[in-house]
């Protein structure tokens, strides 16, 4: 281990940031706190604060395909499942090789304009194609491989991972998923007819989202709520199982800190 790259939520975590630094740096770890910069080379990652900096930490190294170790500094962590007082363990069982990962499906999804790609990124929770303006219909056309699944009117159209099945894709009526499986749910949110329903489909599907070219109302593509692409009548959105998956440290068994979580969230005695 020589490099480690924190990734901080400056509202919630600066002080803890420094206790880290001085503890790894005491060991010898070269750390650094991410700050926009073009990473070369790093050995893991440390995520301080909620879900949402877990998910800017899984976008953001991704191609790196190192470990990410997610101190949870949030009200409830679904993702971000390290409790603030239990890192120092962590760390050390990571150093030792002891570390329990789960292992968590990311998508990738690109934008083509005519022939020409426009925009490219990965997601851990979620691929949301909606209305740019409150209170306006759209409609997409889906197909996956060879099949047309349908057109959708509705105010959108989630692609959510088994990680992000606990996020916007619930609250729209999706299943939740166990967040090791390998599934993509297609989950149109408020659709116009009341048989438009949601879907599980298999990771290795390519799924391919078509803006209707007499869409009139703004589009747009946000990736994991924090990266927006506006789209444009006609725009293909092919949204396939990224090259590599996030890795994630957990304090406990994976399934007992997931549901652990649900239980919690969802009031479940």
């Amino acid at each position: 281990m020589k490099k480690v790259l924190l990734f901080v939520n400056p509202l919630k975590a600066t002080r803890l940031a420094q206790e880290v630094i001085r503890k790894l740096e005491g060991q010898g770890i070269e750390t650094s706190v991410f700050a926009g910069e073009k990473i070369r080379s790093v050995d893991a990652a440390v995520s301080l604060g909620g879900d949402g900096t877990v998910l800017f930490t899984a976008r953001t190294v991704s191609q790196h395909k190192v470990p990410i170790l997610p101190v949870n500094l949030g009200t409830l962590g679904f993702i971000a499942a390290i409790p603030p007082d239990e890192w120092r363990t962590i760390f050390d069982d990571f150093l030792n090789g002891r570390t329990v990962f789960s292992r968590r499906l990311m998508l990738d999804a690109r934008v083509q304009r005519g022939t020409e790609t426009v925009f490219q990124s990965v997601c851990l929770n979620d691929a949301i194609i909606s209305a740019s303006a409150v209170a306006k219909m759209i409609r997409l056309n889906v197909h996956t491989g060879n099949a047309s699944i349908g057109t959708y009117r509705s105010d959108g159209l989630i692609a959510a991972t088994p990680t992000g099945s606990t996020a916007y894709s619930v609250s729209a009526g999706g299943p939740i998923l166990d967040p090791e499986m390998e599934a993509v749910i297609i989950n149109p949110i408020c659709p116009f007819t009341l048989s438009s329903r949601p879907l599980v489909l298999p990771s290795n599907d390519e799924i391919v989202i078509e803006v209707e070219r007499e869409q009139r109302s703004g589009v747009s593509l946000t990736m994991d709520g924090q990266t927006t692409e506006q789209l444009q009548p006609g725009d293909r959105i092919v949204i396939h199982r990224a090259k590599e998956d996030a890795l994630l440290a957990c304090q406990d068994s994976i399934k007992s800190a997931f549901y652990n979580a649900l239980r919690t969230k969802l009031a479940w005695k």
